[in-house]
């Protein structure tokens, strides 16, 4: 990139960040849903030291120092801010322009720049992710010679039999009985390699309930990875290919809905709208795509459980993914499910709290990440629950490093409920039994948090 194109592109973004920049008038109520805040007690590991940061950074003609980029680094882009702020700051995209002005203009350590070079080259790709898995398996006895990224793509992986088997493929999944809807679902990346159990649970599920099931020829990663790093033109390369894929599938045969099962993704997909809009040619296709985006637990909300529910009965305590939570405001229907399913529903203390996985940054900032995981593991165990559920497969990584429970995704519970197997994380553990139908789960069964607190 010349220095011409470079300074171009830096007008740009300081042109997107002023507005959003001058919203900010410093309550200070995102301080305490701030995850690195309430950890460090640093200013500038809060929401209002980083949009300081952020604007000085953005005024200046130098490339940012390192204390900076340290700091901004520390984002979880949790979206706990968002939240709480009384002015609606859209932190989501501020900290994105910063990123990608600090992947432009600043030149990280070697390590670092060789650490997010693999990561982008591998996770973003199903087959390469497998394979990684399976060689951090095979690593885990050397595990204290490896640097500190690598200790962490280590520990991040699954038993062998949730990483073997296919990926899911491009496929057409028929609905059982007169089909209601016709959906495409984006089988994510990462997922698939993580754990090939929640797409299967999906596709069993949507099928049963109506749904003709497409995963569409040329989708690939939705971007949010390299979105997030900074790395914009990656980003959006991915994003494009999979806006073009999944228009090609509306022409062909109609689209009810764009199905995402991990939260993470479906965040940004929802967001493609925003990030195409200053181009012509794909605003509206993205806008489209953005328009039929649905988290999985609201489509099955929309359509509805079947009449013949196996109530199972057992404990289950609900962790919001911030991606679910903030990013799409989508906390109502995995709960409701889960109660209609014959669950006894709990929700986790300081349930706003980031349980340190988003994303990549378990692997990029590991010791925040822990301190974030056992933390979120301590406030779960306080609800002695029998199943811990969520809706992200960051989250489910997370937690099942730290959490005694066992953690699975909400649409495997409701799978086994309406007919599906048990989940794959359950076999051999020893439940309690399940609890009267009548029963509730104390206090910390409460209704569905708010959105919003203002």
């Amino acid at each position: 990139m010349t220095r011409a194109t470079t300074a171009r592109a830096d007008d740009t973004l300081r042109a997107g960040a002023a507005p959003i920049l001058a919203t900010c008038v410093h309550y200070g109520f995102c301080t305490a849903t701030c995850p690195t805040y309430v950890l460090t007690r640093d200013e500038n590991d809060g929401p209002r030291g980083r949009i300081d940061l952020i604007r000085a950074m953005l005024a200046s003609d130098a490339p940012p120092d390192a204390k900076t980029v340290h700091h901004l680094d520390r984002c979880l882009s949790c979206l706990g801010c968002t939240t709480t702020c009384a002015v609606k700051v859209d932190y989501l995209h501020l900290i994105d322009i910063a990123r990608t002005h600090i992947e432009a203009t600043y030149v990280r350590p070697l390590a670092e720049r060789l650490g997010r070079a693999m990561i982008a080259a591998t996770i973003p790709h199903p087959a390469r992710m497998r394979a990684a898995l399976t060689l951090a398996r095979l690593a885990k006895p050397f595990r204290a010679l490896l640097p500190a990224t690598l200790r962490a793509m280590v520990d991040m992986a699954p038993p062998a039999d949730e990483i073997d088997g296919g990926l899911t493929r491009p496929a057409v999944h028929p609905a059982e009985g007169e089909r209601r809807r016709r959906v495409a679902l984006l089988p994510g990346c990462a997922q698939q390699a993580l754990d090939r159990n929640v797409n299967a649970a999906t596709i069993r599920l949507l099928t049963r309930l109506g749904c003709e099931v497409v995963v569409p020829e040329g989708l690939g990663c939705c971007g949010a990875l390299t979105l997030h790093m900074g790395r914009t033109d990656d980003g959006k390369g991915f994003a494009r290919r999979v806006v073009a894929a999944l228009m090609r599938e509306q022409a062909a045969g109609g689209l009810d809905a764009v199905v995402v099962n991990a939260s993470g993704c479906g965040t940004v997909v929802k967001d493609y709208g925003h990030l195409f809009a200053d181009e012509a040619a794909l605003a509206g296709p993205a806008a489209e795509v953005s328009r039929l985006c649905r988290d999985v637990s609201e489509l099955v909300a929309e359509l509805g459980l079947p009449e013949r529910v196996e109530k199972r009965g057992y404990r289950v305590t609900y962790h919001d993914a911030c991606s679910l939570r903030h990013g799409q405001k989508v906390t109502a229907p995995p709960r409701r499910l889960l109660r209609e399913a014959g669950y006894v529903v709990a929700d986790v203390p300081e349930g706003h709290m980031c349980c340190g996985s988003a994303g990549v940054y378990n692997i990029l900032q590991p010791e925040l990440a822990e301190a974030l995981g056992r933390r979120k593991a301590g406030h779960v165990a306080s609800t002695d629950p029998d199943i811990v559920a969520m809706g992200n497969i960051g989250c489910l990584t997370q937690l099942r490093r730290y959490a005694d429970a066992p953690a699975v995704h909400t649409v495997e519970l409701i799978d086994w409920a309406t007919g599906g197997p048990m989940p794959a994380r359950l076999a051999g553990r020893t439940l309690r039994p399940p609890a009267p139908p009548a029963a509730e789960a104390g206090p910390a069964a409460a209704a569905e948090p708010p959105a919003s607190f203002w």
